[in-house]
């Protein structure tokens, strides 16, 4: 048998992780199968054993996949010439939360729902979502660090807080769309500037 050149390789294992992720959205990481999976990738089982031994190293592949992606987002942000505003930020993610939920095969929010649960029973899981996120973090504290260097924070703004707050935002718009209903930009907006005055003013008491 001629052996696999590296792109093939990868694509039939992308192709495996593909056709996961539809079975991973539509029933979540337990109510799917190994079996599902084999089933929706048309390969025989031999072959995709040859790439991921069992479920749980498809679920690993499958976080990491997708908290790499996560840090993609705010990378893509930094290398964006001139460097999106606060606001502009705002609007941006919207626009990418709802570019993810639109996919029509997978939906890669949901899955991130299922990684989160899944971390919470799961050590080792959870350490590498950990480190990942962490990594997002620091990306996004650079896009706060641009800001507060191009004048739109403060001189003295805590540029990590920020980036905290950015992350953590971004998080609960996947759970809103789930679970309760979509928020719009200028919604979350108007909502970021009543609550940053109102706790301004708290502060200035």
């Amino acid at each position: 048998m001629p052996r696999l050149s590296e792109k093939t390789r990868a694509n039939r294992r992308q192709h495996i992780l593909i056709s996961a992720w539809e079975c991973f959205s539509r029933n979540g990481f337990h109510a799917t199968s190994m079996d599902d999976v084999i089933a929706a990738t048309g390969m025989s089982s031999s072959a995709v054993y040859r790439y991921f031994r069992s479920k749980n190293e498809i679920i690993d592949a499958t976080t990491d996949e997708g908290l790499d992606r996560v840090r993609g987002i705010f990378v893509g942000l930094l290398e964006r010439d001139p460097c999106p505003t606060p606001d502009e930020t705002v609007r941006l993610l919207v626009e990418e939360i709802r570019s993810r939920t639109s996919n029509p095969d997978y939906d890669m929010t949901r899955i991130a729902l299922n990684t989160w649960a899944e971390a919470l029973r799961d050590p080792l899981l959870q350490d590498r979502a950990r480190a990942l996120y962490r990594d997002a973090l620091d990306r996004i504290a650079e896009l706060a660090d641009r800001w507060r260097a191009d004048g739109h924070l403060p001189p003295g703004a805590d540029t990590a807080a920020a980036a905290a707050t950015l992350f953590t935002l971004m998080h609960g718009l996947i759970v809103m769309h789930h679970v309760v209903e979509d928020v719009a930009a200028d919604v979350l907006r108007a909502g970021l500037s009543t609550l940053g005055s109102a706790v301004t003013a708290a502060n200035e008491r």
